[in-house]
């Protein structure tokens, strides 16, 4: 039985102002509509035998990862989730993964790691190495994939391939090398035995746990327990917290595979990206005549080899070459491409300032839907608010201020207080301060409506929940 397993984790930070800590680099559109998340799902149903699939994500992230699989319309698949409340790299979280899948499929399933921002898009040669590799698995092997090198990359981290196996493009992985300098890179490349390192593996989830119980017992101790105090029978599972965040904060590569053995290495053949940078999603969009590339709206004069993404509005580039510009609602990124890497140095910044734009958009995930801030000011604060067919948000109240609700489209029950009112397009409702409320939608379409907050406090912390669908009480 082969049992994918989608790691779902991190900030994306050098995908700033389009990645965001609520709204992540597997949760991004790329040009075509689609997600790397549900790109990856996509990729995984299309493998021989998977019935099962286990995500491990943020437990704030839960609900909307649902929604991002519910979109792909893939059926016969049973989805498992393993939700932390506190990131712990990707040793932990593979070791949580291989646990579960032990006790939930027994000790010869075989686990495939996949990470959930990686761009693959030559599918058939992923199913090809991903049979590879599964089969040296099976014999007992740890296996992880390889990239053949095109360029001296400098960004990557590097395997070095050892003696060759029995299956054609398998080797012993003689040693794992972190990212080199540019003069070191060229060399991996010359030589020809390099491979850039993909992330992704593929191992007998017993095979990985007795590697667990030998290099990193620490961190295997901490998720056994951490999976004896969790709600195995329930989905999703939520990792209990407690002793979940006493794991060491390590990847699987630092903590097993740089240590071990018994490593094998797949060369694959299929085109792969870790889409690490602005740079490398620029790719993914057709240059014109010019070398510019445009997602969205733009006017180029006198401008050459620049990326341009503007989500809401019209851009003009005038005598420029070289330069990213990424507009969104609520902040805007110019830079020279060759300094790509460095808008994490924003966002580190921006963390020091505190400032929203670090965590969130100005249109809000919800598990019932969206909320888009529209203006804000002293004392008040205009949203607009979609609430999904059959969704309800919390029976709640607010301390510090009163709204006035206006829908706009579809139908919304309103608790406010004792009363339960039906409130239809061009109708409204008024909530006084310190009263329960809740909204509903029970319609079939979206429920569309404009929340208009007054008070002399407008966070959202200011939000005491009696009964929530989604368990935030």
């Amino acid at each position: 039985m082969l049992i994918p397993v989608i790691l779902s984790g991190g900030a994306g930070t050098r995908l700033w102002p389009v990645s965001r800590e609520a709204l992540p680099k597997p949760f991004i559109r790329l040009p075509d509509g689609s997600s790397l998340l549900q790109q990856t799902l996509t990729r995984a149903a299309s493998l021989s035998g998977v019935e099962h699939v286990v995500t491990v994500t943020n437990r704030e992230h839960y609900f909307l990862t649902r929604d991002e699989y519910e979109e792909t319309g893939l059926h016969g698949i049973t989805h498992h989730y393993l939700l932390e409340s506190v990131g712990r790299n990707t040793a932990p979280a593979i070791a949580a993964a291989a646990g579960y899948v032990r006790r939930r499929f027994g000790e010869d399933a075989i686990m495939l790691v996949l990470s959930a921002d990686h761009l693959i898009r030559d599918v058939e040669g992923f199913v090809a190495a991903v049979d590879k590799a599964r089969e040296l698995a099976r014999q007992g092997s740890l296996v992880t994939f390889g990239i053949r090198p095109d360029r001296p990359e400098t960004g990557f981290g590097y395997i070095e391939c050892g003696a060759e196996l029995a299956a054609p493009g398998c080797s012993k992985v003689r040693r794992f090398v972190e990212k080199p300098d540019p003069k070191t890179a060229r060399a991996y490349l010359e030589s020809g035995r390099f491979l850039w390192n993909a992330g992704m593996f593929c191992f007998k989830a017993a095979s990985l746990l007795a590697a667990m119980k030998k290099y990193a017992p620490d961190v295997l101790a901490v998720t056994a327990a951490t999976l004896d105090a969790s709600d195995l029978a329930q989905q999703p599972v939520v990792l209990d917290a407690e002793h979940f965040s006493r794991a060491r904060d390590v990847s699987i590569d630092y903590a097993v595979m740089e240590q071990a053995d018994d490593i094998a290495v797949v060369s694959a053949t299929f085109d792969w990206s870790d889409i690490g940078s602005w740079n490398a999603l620029a790719e993914l969009t057709a240059a014109d005549a010019a070398g510019n590339r445009i997602n969205g709206q733009a006017v180029m004069i006198d401008s050459h080899a620049c990326y341009v993404q503007s989500e809401s509005r019209m851009a003009a580039l005038i005598g420029l070459d070289n330069v990213l510009v990424i507009d969104t609602p609520d902040a805007l990124l110019v830079a020279d491409k060759g300094h790509a890497q460095d808008v994490r140095r924003v966002v580190q910044q921006l963390k020091l300032q505190a400032h929203d734009s670090v965590r969130h958009h100005k249109t809000v995930h919800r598990p019932w839907g969206t909320y888009t801030v529209l203006e804000e000011g002293e004392g008040f604060k205009i949203k607009r608010i979609v609430v999904k067919p059959g969704a309800s948000l919390s029976l709640q109240m607010h301390h510090h201020r009163s709204e006035h609700w206006v829908v706009v489209s579809g139908t919304a029950t309103v608790t406010n207080g004792e009363q339960e009112i039906i409130v239809r397009p061009n109708e409204s409702a008024y909530i006084p301060v310190g009263v329960r409320h809740r909204l509903q939608n029970p319609g079939v379409v979206d429920c569309i409506m404009i929340e208009v907050q007054v008070g002399g406090y407008l966070g959202e912390d200011d939000i005491v929940r009696f009964t929530d669908t989604y368990g935030r009480c």
